[in-house]
């Protein structure tokens, strides 16, 4: 919902703007001056409803954060949970490079994201990569049917009911 105020001839889409004009004119108004007063002082006030496309743009954005957030979250591999932000992703692959290069079998104590220490070997971290593709996979599909349903709504009240479900 948003707000305009008409003072001669002159719209403000904030109350703030509003005060000012007319404290130009000496006439002081709080800032939670209710819209009955505003009218005894000559201000038009309207409640108009945002447009369906602004809700659509912030609802998709609102969706995107949520599946941005889901992918970089801790993923579970054999009972444990492993980072996996933009450092972790940086740590997994580096190690994976070192213990190829030191053979077959080559284990790495690793700090898990609840702060266990387990051994783990190459194939392990290539596996917890694939653990985090699968899931990423399920998110973007996920953000795609929720998008796809903003997308078709025809009311804000359809609009704010769809959710990023996974």
């Amino acid at each position: 919902m948003q707000t305009k105020y008409k003072y001669k001839d002159k719209t403000y889409t904030n109350i703030y703007p509003l005060s000012e004009a007319l404290g130009k004119e000496g006439i002081f108004i709080p800032l939670s001056i209710s819209d009955e007063s505003l009218a005894e002082l000559n201000v038009t006030v309207t409640h108009e409803e945002e447009p369906l496309e602004v809700i659509k743009q912030r609802k998709t954005a609102e969706l995107k954060y949520q599946r941005d957030k889901a992918e970089v979250e801790p993923i579970g591999y054999q009972g444990y949970s492993f980072d996996y932000d933009d450092k972790a992703r940086d740590r997994i692959s580096a190690a994976i490079i070192a213990l190829e290069l030191q053979g077959e079998g080559a284990t790495i104590e690793w700090t898990t994201a609840d702060n266990a220490d387990t051994p783990v070997t190459a194939n392990d971290l290539k596996m917890i990569i694939a653990a985090v593709a699968v899931r990423s996979n399920k998110l973007h599909t996920a953000y795609r049917v929720s998008k796809e349903k903003v997308e078709a709504a025809t009311t804000a009240a359809e609009v704010e009911a769809v959710t990023f479900e996974v």
